[in-house]
């Protein structure tokens, strides 16, 4: 190993410790320190994993600036000069986080937590994505995968609540950030936001059902019991194209190759529109809340992430028969 792939290789062991401690300081109940400890430490993971990455593709003077040799290159330049489209909603979503550092030595209110939320859930399976495409190391051999979800604090304080826990210049600084970010999340795709939001509905078919409840009348505390899920866009933001794209992407991150067979032989290929079809007629997808929602308004259907993990887990059984399994599966039925 040269000095140069040492170097690289140190970064990244330091990036992949940096995250962890992250998610543990986030985790723990019983530190207040949440919202700057985690802001610090992944994007402290964030950069030790790009600059490592600059050093493998451009060397090592890539991450120094030019005119101070004895300097590195900020973690906001190195986030440019890796991510050129500033459109791109991680690039954005790294950005929000490092202005959030950036702004926790002078400026920090434990309400910041509900505003962030979706923003540092994103950013965690972001750095999870990159640093396996980037370095080709999968963070869940550090940290169990359930740990990469966050205990998030999601309750939000009205208008009125924050004028009155903070001085005018504070309220209205959290207001305006809070605003501002939930219209760039409703913008934007799970890159730049993951909403963070449980919902519960009643089903008959313990097939379908997570858990199982049983109805009291006389419990007390008293709750209601919703006949619909209000909010599609929370529970089930995905379109067709975004489901194939993310099967696509948990593909090619759990290195799994889908095997078709053709005239001149198999071949391994992508998912596809008509094998998302296939998964769709035989396993009626369509017909389970889980998975779909059912938009009257234009007679289409809105995904749930939930259904991404079950094609994934279907595949993974068997990813060289799985399609043909599918297509014999539908003949017979029909």
């Amino acid at each position: 190993m040269n000095l140069l792939e040492d170097l690289s290789k140190r970064l990244v062991n330091k990036s992949v410790e940096a995250f962890i401690m992250g998610i543990e300081i986030f985790n723990k109940p019983t530190i207040k320190y949440r919202i700057e400890g985690f802001s610090f430490f992944i994007c402290n993971a964030w950069e030790l994993m790009l600059k490592a990455y600059l050093i493998n593709s451009k060397g090592e003077q890539s991450i120094y600036f030019k005119n101070h040799p004895d300097r590195t290159i900020s973690l906001e330049e190195t986030i440019k000069k890796i991510f050129t489209n500033d459109k791109d909603p991680l690039r954005i979503n790294l950005e929000k986080i490092v202005e959030l550092r950036n702004t926790s030595t002078h400026f920090v209110t434990e309400d910041y937590e509900s505003i962030y939320a979706p923003l540092f859930q994103a950013c965690v399976i972001n750095y999870a994505n990159k640093i396996n495409e980037l370095h080709n190391i999968d963070v869940t051999n550090f940290i169990a995968n359930n740990f990469l979800s966050l205990n998030l604090r999601v309750d939000k304080l009205s208008d009125v609540e924050i004028r009155a826990k903070y001085t005018p210049e504070v309220a209205e600084r959290l207001i305006m950030q809070r605003n501002k970010i939930a219209g760039e999340v409703e913008e934007q795709n799970e890159s730049f936001a993951i909403p963070v939001k449980t919902t519960f509905f009643i089903t008959k078919n313990e097939k379908d059902a997570d858990l199982k409840v049983q109805i009291d009348n006389k419990a007390d505390p008293k709750i209601q019991i919703v006949k619909e899920i209000k909010d599609p866009n929370s529970t089930h933001p995905l379109t067709n194209a975004r489901v194939i794209a993310l099967v696509n992407k948990r593909l090619k991150k759990d290195k799994i190759l889908i095997t078709k067979k053709y005239k001149d032989g198999s071949q391994t290929v992508k998912f596809t529109t008509n094998d998302f079809q296939l998964f769709n007629k035989f396993y009626n997808i369509k017909s389970k809340p889980k998975y779909t929602y059912h938009i009257t308004i234009g007679n289409r259907y809105s995904y749930s992430t939930k259904v991404v993990d079950f094609i994934i887990e279907e595949i993974k059984k068997d990813p060289e028969h799985i399609i043909q399994n599918l297509k014999t599966g539908i003949n017979i039925k029909k």
